[in-house]
């Protein structure tokens, strides 16, 4: 009876023995290990943005209106002064009527009656004025010679006096008017090309090149100033670039970089920073930058959605590790798990340059953390 209980607690410690081994076994298995290799690194800055085209605008009216007609459909193509479409605004009409109207009544032709009526009394005035100092002068001649009296020579003097201020009063009067009919002409001259502005202000035309790549509004519907009314563009593509506060003093004009697209989910477009915004978003905490694209792709559109690597700095031949075996940015966990102490230098989305502290032949684990 003892040796059969020496058998079962010789079989029980050999049990938890190995379930220990298995345990033990398992925690070796699960520590991930690799050691650098030597590989090409390439720094880059993230970017997301998106494509648009080349002098790309949204369409604003400067008046309210009813949409009369449209003249192009979306995906048209347009050349510049080509007239999109036509409102139509009632109060506009006539108010240009009356200007019109106003214009025609206050030609210097239409008015050349009141003139010729100011010149018919000068005419008269004046040869009241010659009569009168025909009169005066007899007048006087007779009195020289003892004829007549003082009276009637003072009386030929007033009257001749009054003519020549009448005469002077009427020429006043005729120029007056003219002065008055010409600024009125002008002036409504003026009121009816004004009113032929704003009328031009109802038709719609493309200030580029390009294409009709999307109306928002039909034919009888009320606009306002503060609706576009269309998006219009150049046939020509740019990239239009988000780059945080915290990397834009590493990008510059001339930098290469590799655009994704989900547009084209398996390719990758080369292209090169043309320019950059020195004027950071509040908002966003970012600024804008602008790029083209080495090769176009054959098919694109606005607002399609990118995601950019901009390329800093190339490096042949680096010691490198994976990102995610980098401790705090500065160590590793050697074989053991012993933290190392590492000096960096270049990264990209996936790789870390190890610049000192591990080399070809050090075995570092992922740490568990």
């Amino acid at each position: 009876m003892l040796l059969l209980l020496k058998m079962k607690n010789m079989r029980c410690k050999e049990y938890i023995l190995f379930l220990v081994t298995i345990l033990v076994w398992s925690c070796n298995q699960s520590k991930e290990s690799i050691t650098p290799e030597i590989k090409n690194i390439t720094e880059s800055v993230y970017a997301s943005g998106i494509i648009k085209s080349v002098d790309q605008y949204e369409v604003f009216s400067k008046q309210s209106g009813i949409i009369e007609k449209i003249f192009v459909e979306e995906g048209s193509s347009i050349k510049k002064g080509d007239t999109l479409l036509i409102l139509k605004s009632e109060n506009a009409d006539l108010t240009k009527e009356n200007a019109r109207l106003s214009s025609e009544n206050s030609k210097l032709k239409v008015n050349s009656d009141k003139l010729n009526e100011a010149e018919s009394a000068i005419n008269l005035t004046e040869k009241k004025l010659a009569n009168d100092s025909l009169l005066f002068v007899r007048q006087k001649n007779l009195w020289s010679q003892g004829i007549g009296s003082k009276i009637e020579l003072e009386q030929k003097e007033l009257s001749f006096q009054n003519s020549k201020l009448n005469l002077l009063s009427a020429r006043t009067r005729r120029n007056e008017l003219k002065r008055q009919l010409t600024l009125a002409s002008k002036q409504s001259e003026n009121n009816l090309e004004i009113s032929k502005l704003l009328g031009d202000d109802f038709i719609i035309r493309s200030e580029v090149d390009g294409v009709i790549y999307k109306l928002n509004n039909q034919v009888g519907e009320l606009i306002n100033s503060m609706s576009p009314l269309a998006v219009v563009g150049s046939k020509d593509f740019i990239i239009e670039l988000s780059i945080d506060e915290n990397d834009i003093v590493k990008i510059r004009n001339g930098q290469e970089l590799v655009i994704r697209m989900d547009s084209y989910s398996s390719k990758v477009f080369d292209a090169v920073i043309v320019s950059i915004e020195p004027m950071m978003n509040s908002r966003t905490r970012s600024f804008i930058a602008e790029a083209q694209f080495v090769q176009k792709p054959p098919t694109l559109f606005p607002n399609l959605t990118v995601e950019a690597n901009i390329v800093i700095k190339e490096k042949q031949n680096a010691l490198t590790i994976p990102r995610k075996y980098l401790v705090n940015d500065s160590m590793v966990v050697i074989e053991g798990g012993k933290l190392q102490s590492v000096k960096v230098g270049l990264m990209d989305y996936s790789l870390v340059e190890i610049i000192e502290g591990i080399d070809t032949q050090t075995r570092i684990e992922l740490s568990a953390e």
